[in-house]
């Protein structure tokens, strides 16, 4: 309980980012360097500032506030949703936002921010824009079948659209290239360790350490499970209610796309995977439910070798999971 601390609540959007302190009072600032010092001159030694985790536009100012020795918690937007549920909250603005944010704070422990937060905010901002470039690529792909489909493609058409598609090609192999530098830099003995597992390849091991931070995110792998959105939810209500079991797909979606790709390497490379799938598919079930399992399972290797600092080893990660 921190009911004793002088707590703000912070929430931060594009342009501004609103406070509630901890007199009930509501303040608004621009999300830029002329605001970050005027809400500095606010805050005394004894303060403690909570925001939740927004992409990469918290960072500036939980950077700032840091380096300015100021005390920061940075919190999982999700935990604080599930936190105004439990309070049946019905109002939400921004100013609201921001109390919600500082009472969390108030009945919970939060981790302080360490400050490494530089290179962590540029591997999130390369995240993004790989996303969008992703999303164009696939466009401009299906917009290239669509020309064939045609039979009479334009040609000033067609080779714009090849041409686009080289650009993105380049673009994203760069992107990638640079992401994986940053977390050889920070991370070069946990990327290697992680890249041990059989079925796991760079970019999946790279995206893991990017948004768990070094898997210091998280205490337990049920944790980073419920994060990816590979956790099963139960559809049970008395005894007329009995629906399927599905996976919660609350969580981080390119996260769980790429494991579920990951699970078909390592459902013939990974001892523990092979058993797993072949346990679930002897029993009837689907191949899809059995290869949501082997990411579970891929996703509980990668944290028990993050936590150990040790390569994978069969024998030894499956006494851990």
């Amino acid at each position: 309980m921190n009911k004793d601390r002088k707590i703000h609540g912070v929430d931060i959007s594009k342009d501004v980012f609103d406070v509630m302190d901890p007199k009930g009072h509501h303040h608004q600032f621009i999300n830029g360097p002329k605001g970050f010092k005027q809400y500095l001159k606010l805050l005394g030694e004894e303060d403690l500032v909570v925001m939740e985790a927004t992409g990469y536009y918290h960072y500036l100012l939980a950077q700032f506030l840091y380096g300015s020795g100021i005390k920061v918690s940075v919190v999982n937007p999700l935990s604080v949703k599930r936190f105004r549920q439990m309070k049946l909250a019905k109002i939400k603005t921004d100013k609201s936002d921001a109390m919600a944010i500082r009472d969390y704070g108030l009945v919970n422990e939060v981790p302080l921010y360490d400050g490494k937060g530089k290179d962590h905010a540029e591997s999130l901002q390369l995240l993004a824009l790989m996303d969008i470039y992703l999303k164009q690529r696939t466009q401009v792909k299906n917009k290239l079948h669509g020309e064939k489909v045609l039979g009479v493609p334009s040609k000033a058409v067609y080779g714009s659209l090849k041409r686009m598609l080289k650009v993105l090609d380049r673009e994203l192999c760069s992107l990638n290239e640079r992401l994986l530098s940053l977390v050889k830099e920070t991370q070069q003995q946990q990327l290697t360790n992680l890249k041990s597992i059989p079925g796991l390849g760079d970019k999946t091991v790279a995206l893991l350490i990017v948004l768990t931070e070094g898997f210091t995110k998280f205490d337990n792998a049920g944790q980073l499970c419920n994060y990816a959105g590979i956790t099963p939810t139960i559809r049970r209500s008395g005894s007329s209610v009995r629906g399927k079991s599905r996976i919660s797909k609350v969580g981080n979606r390119k996260l769980r796309n790429l494991l579920f790709l990951c699970a078909f390497s390592a459902c013939k490379h990974n001892k523990g995977c092979r058993e797993i799938y072949e346990r679930i598919t002897a029993k009837g079930k689907s191949k899809k439910l059995a290869l949501i399992a082997v990411s579970n399972k891929l996703l509980k290797q990668a944290f028990a070798i993050a936590k150990s600092g040790i390569p994978y080893d069969e024998n030894y990660v499956s006494r851990l999971t």
